[in-house]
């Protein structure tokens, strides 16, 4: 590299068998985490379990947004992921004219074998050294940063879906239940009498059957 990588990002996507897509990047200032930096990604583009095209489609708007609004530019980016998905992260900036202005990697996760565009032979890195423990860093927090927020997007989507299921139990209804009693949980385990209070007679006769079929 021309230059030392004072600023690094790292890329990884998140899904189980497609549902609930979601991507991440977390952002290193001088070896160490920027947390007020890290990036959280819906996928929009893609459809199913395509890691591929969802880290062509996260890298694309990262760094488009950040040329748009005249942000500084990392010196390098590490995906997680091998020659695959570093291969769609290439595409993204070529698109956007930067692929000559930042230097990108991959990390495989197995072997932690590095990857630079265009090679079809990976570099082993000292397992000692502290460059390595630096990219494995990165790695590790961007997959824990998105591992995160996937299970929240899937924990919220099971209460909409749940909720959504009872005929005759509108939406007003589903957020006072929520906004009460936090988590559908607590709300299968109510009685009638404490529903009643809540939503009144008919509504609560509705939930509390649901629950109790």
């Amino acid at each position: 590299m021309s230059e030392m990588p004072v600023h690094i990002e790292c890329f990884d996507n998140s899904n189980i068998m497609g549902s609930n897509p979601v991507a991440a990047c977390v952002v290193f200032r001088n070896a160490r985490p920027s947390k007020k930096d890290y990036r959280h990604f819906n996928i929009k583009t893609v459809t199913g379990p395509d890691d591929f095209s969802s880290m062509e489609e996260i890298v694309y708007r990262r760094f488009k947004r950040m040329t748009e609004e005249g942000q500084s530019l990392p010196q390098l980016v590490i995906i997680d992921g091998g020659k695959g998905q570093l291969s769609s992260a290439m595409k993204s900036l070529k698109k956007l004219d930067l692929h000559e202005k930042i230097t990108i990697i991959g990390i495989a996760k197995k072997l932690e074998e590095i990857y630079f565009p265009g090679d079809s032979v990976p570099i082993y890195i000292n397992k000692n050294s502290q460059t390595l423990k630096v990219i494995q860093h990165l790695r590790d927090e961007a997959h824990r940063f998105g591992i995160a927020f996937h299970r929240d997007k899937r924990s919220k989507d099971f209460i909409s879906s749940e909720l959504d299921e009872i005929k005759g139990i509108g939406e007003k209804t589903t957020q006072k239940l929520l906004k009460e009693f936090k988590s559908v949980k607590t709300i299968r385990q109510l009685t009638l009498e404490t529903l009643n209070k809540s939503v009144g007679s008919s509504k609560a006769q509705i939930v509390f059957s649901y629950f109790h079929k």
